[in-house]
């Protein structure tokens, strides 16, 4: 009787959590069935001597839901609040007034303003980029907005991609961008809700296979929009020209080694199943037809782990972590951590540190501890690590070496 209860009581939750949009970060982390699922390195992540060297330095508070950052020129920070704006951070101070200007934002369940990218030449041209939801509970998508930045105000404000087919709901938008070398932008787009949630009666999570949709997609633009001439379903009949990979569920760590130009993403999974993944153009991730997720109600979604044609997660969180910022570290203040990942963790409230080694080979993995869910991690350019915590006072946390 008590594990029917148990049961019972998880199912309670995960219908609350999908009435309130926010299912796909839920993970209940204590339940029977809820085992790793082969994963291809072992899950655990071992206290590191190294850990008790940093300092949590909190720069700024009072930031509601921040999700993004990214840098101007001058050293201040541009912040995303989820429910719809834009603030800075001149010299460790939050600026009382918003920025104005910012596209319409429907601000629902995982919804709302998402990421930020400054453009690499913004001393030239003031342009910066914005990932958020657009439209209606009843019909919504993911859109990337350019603007120029001029002093408090965003001007000439241009939706340059929105992803099509839309959805209902308020889930599973993505949305995380990254700047590739050769000045190409990619962005990462969620499959668009859990079941019961349907597109033309079947799942919605299945338009992730599907190369005519946007939808569990990291796609790769131009500066302006358009679509570069290398993009690997360009050619391909049926298939949107945007698409750079595709099998994904939901992305919302992004980042790149410069050096080589390889990429590294976070996804989270279902009910675990969270994963670690080298990103390559064309290739195929697997979900849903091949995952080490279960689903929130209980039951396999796939009984696949591997198929040919589809890339194997090099690492498989379960249970969850609610994968969120992923950097690359390639500064000078932690030198022991050069050529290392650092993803966030919602809900187990920490940054875990990935050791690997010169091959891109994962050697280890380390946490380090938070009081709050992790939102976003980022190196800043002065080579120190930034972390976003999400709530409604949410903190701007700075780490340094212990002197």
């Amino acid at each position: 009787m008590k594990l029917i209860n148990f049961k019972l009581f998880y199912l309670a939750i995960f219908k609350s959590l999908i009435v309130l949009g926010i299912g796909g970060c839920f993970s209940p982390l204590n339940s029977s069935n809820n085992q790793s699922l082969e994963p291809t390195i072992s899950q655990s992540s071992q206290a590191s001597p190294s850990q008790q060297n940093i300092t949590q330095v909190i720069l700024t508070e009072g930031l509601e839901n921040p999700w993004g950052m990214d840098w101007l020129p001058n050293g201040d920070i541009l912040v995303t609040e989820r429910p719809g704006r834009l603030r800075i951070i001149k010299n460790s101070k939050l600026e009382p007034q918003p920025i104005q200007g910012i596209p319409e934002v429907l601000s629902v369940g995982q919804g709302g303003l998402l990421d930020i990218a400054v453009h690499p030449n913004f001393s030239e041209n003031s342009y910066i980029y914005l990932t958020y939801s657009s439209g209606t509970r009843r019909k919504n998508q993911t859109r990337i907005a350019r603007a120029m930045l001029e002093g408090n105000q965003l001007k000439d404000v241009k939706v340059i991609f929105e992803v099509s087919p839309t959805k209902r709901g308020g889930q599973l938008f993505g949305s995380r961008l990254q700047w590739l070398n050769d000045g190409t932008l990619l962005a990462s787009i969620g499959d668009g809700g859990n079941p019961p949630l349907k597109i033309d009666g079947e799942l919605i999570r299945k338009q992730a296979q599907k190369l005519d949709s946007y939808l569990g997609k990291i796609i790769r633009i131009n500066d302006d929009g358009s679509i570069p001439e290398n993009n690997p379903f360009l050619d391909q009949e049926n298939a949107n020209p945007a698409i750079w990979s595709y099998g994904h569920r939901n992305i919302q760590g992004l980042t790149i080694d410069k050096k080589t130009g390889q990429i590294w993403s976070t996804e989270h999974g279902s009910r675990g199943g969270d994963e670690l993944n080298k990103v390559v153009a064309g290739e195929n991730y697997g979900w849903p037809v091949v995952t080490h997720s279960q689903e929130y109600t209980g039951g396999e979604i796939s009984d696949k782990r591997s198929l040919p044609g589809m890339v194997d997660p090099l690492v498989v969180w379960t249970p969850a972590i609610a994968p969120s910022g992923l950097t690359f570290y390639d500064g000078d203040k932690f030198m022991d951590w050069k050529g290392d990942l650092f993803a966030g963790g919602l809900v187990t409230r920490e940054v875990i540190h990935i050791d690997l080694n010169d091959a891109g080979e994962i050697v280890a993995k380390y946490p380090i501890k938070f009081e709050q869910r992790v939102r976003d991690v980022k190196q800043g350019p002065d080579g120190f690590i930034y972390v976003f915590t999400d709530d409604s006072n949410g903190k701007l946390i700075r780490l340094e070496p212990t002197k």
